[in-house]
């Protein structure tokens, strides 16, 4: 489904506004009014939502988790996390239902929601602050779910602190520590995202401003309501609410790039130093022409089967596009590979390797020509609904393309940008070519072989 654009005016914005502040309002009327803040226990009820939410969140984190570390991006990193450490801990908490695990309360089960909301806090805060960079990202993911294990075994073990049998949800110590401070940064966070909001409205970001709002209020509810009364019942809506929304607005995006709307700016319109991969198979229009078109997919099918996996996941390239015969991999995309050139030249050789050993089988099939080239290119999001990618482009780009145009079958070509980054590596030029929209011969050189060290 495509991302529906608004026309935002400030009459929705104050109703907006108002929509969200009402359940904080609802709540102060029935701490309020106490007769109001009518008795419900029902068990299968309060696992099933708890469980529920439990599991939305747990959706969103592995969906904006995986975005962030295919594009690089420490913001929607942060968002993943704070929605894993919600699904974490509303899970244990769900096990806090009596009758479910244990027959007795369990402190630790019990506090498990306040805990893993507080912490989310921390992440949603630091999603709104301009930070770059993933490399730590699966390393952060691992300490939270350790956390997450070891505070259901102390819990299961009830290991101090979390000794006790129970745990009172009122506004006592525990509650209003966790509560003060993980309300003022979700608070801090849906400001944040707001400027950004107004400066490029959005329906993903107005979705991660109501949810931080209504995350920090059903901490407050958290602190204050009364034990299975309806303001407890509140908290746990509000949780249910602020996932849903966020789940509805990814659903309204386009399928690609659904979180381009969270990227920062360094993820859509950022400069890179990179090495660029082109390949397509020499011949491949006449082999067409003489071939059946399900021979011609066989074919096809059968190189990128081996040909893909060694340059992506031996040695870190991301595969940019696959159109027809032809491949586009880059090399430190996302930063975080200073030894792109050298990636990308090991790169080159390998899906030459791998594509003589399925030639061997198939004489008749056409070669691949690769060429590299590294440099400065921009890093963007392209395209509207419909048809977004996330890509390079530049002169670099062009470049090596041209430059894989100019490569023997079954070879490898790099440019001089690449070849500098490559002292000790075994090369033959193939002098002053001319290329195709520069205005200077270009001088292109024949890969034979990486030295050991690179």
């Amino acid at each position: 489904m495509a991302d529906r654009r608004f026309v935002y005016t400030p009459a929705m914005v104050g109703v907006t506004a108002l929509v969200l502040l009402l359940p904080i309002a609802g709540l102060g009327l029935l701490l309020e009014k106490s007769q109001l803040d009518v008795h419900w226990e029902h068990h299968p009820t309060h696992f099933w939502l708890v469980l529920l939410t439990a599991a939305l969140a747990a959706v969103l984190a592995y969906a904006t988790g995986a975005a962030a570390l295919r594009r690089g991006d420490a913001r929607v990193l942060f968002v993943s996390l704070t929605f894993l450490s919600a699904a974490g801990f509303l899970g244990l908490h769900a096990l806090a239902t009596p009758k479910v695990l244990l027959d007795t309360p369990n402190a630790g089960f019990t506090l498990a929601t306040p805990v893993g909301v507080a912490i989310g806090s921390v992440f949603a805060f630091l999603s709104s602050l301009s930070i770059s960079g993933v490399k730590w990202g699966r390393r952060l993911r691992a300490g939270l779910l350790v956390l997450m294990a070891c505070w259901a075994a102390a819990s299961v073990l009830r290991l101090p602190p979390l000794h006790g049998t129970s745990v009172p949800e009122v506004a006592d110590g525990i509650l209003a520590t966790l509560a003060v401070p993980a309300v003022l940064l979700y608070g801090v966070a849906a400001g944040r995202y707001l400027r950004t909001w107004w400066e490029r409205p959005s329906l993903m970001l107005l979705s991660m401003i109501a949810a931080f709002v209504l995350l920090g209020e059903a901490m407050i509810a958290l602190a204050f309501a009364r034990n299975w009364a309806l303001s407890w019942w509140e908290w746990h809506a509000l949780l249910l609410l602020a996932v849903v929304l966020v789940v509805a607005g990814v659903r309204m995006q386009w399928y690609e790039e659904r979180f381009a709307d969270l990227y920062q700016e360094d993820t859509v319109s950022g400069r890179r130093e990179l090495s660029v991969l082109f390949a397509d198979l020499e011949g491949f229009t006449s082999f067409s022409e003489n071939h059946d078109p399900a021979e011609v997919t066989t074919m096809l099918n059968t190189y990128f089967e081996v040909v893909v996996p060694p340059v992506v996941r031996r040695h870190g390239g991301d595969v940019d596009r696959i159109i027809g015969d032809a491949l586009m991999v880059t090399f430190n995309k996302r930063g975080d590979q200073p030894d792109h050139a050298v990636r990308a030249a090991a790169a080159g050789l390998a899906l030459q390797e791998a594509a003589a050993g399925v030639r061997a089988a198939h004489p008749n099939w056409p070669r691949f020509r690769v060429g590299i080239n590294s440099g400065i290119a921009s890093v963007s999001l392209l395209g509207t609904e419909g048809g977004r990618t996330h890509t390079v482009i530049g002169d670099t780009v062009n470049v090596a393309s041209r430059i894989e145009g100019k490569a023997p079958g079954g070879g490898v070509a790099i440019g001089a940008a690449t070849k500098a980054q490559l002292p000790t590596a075994r090369t033959e030029s193939l002098g002053m070519l001319a290329l195709k929209g520069k205005a200077e011969p270009v001088e292109v050189y024949h890969l034979l072989e990486l030295s050991p060290r690179e």
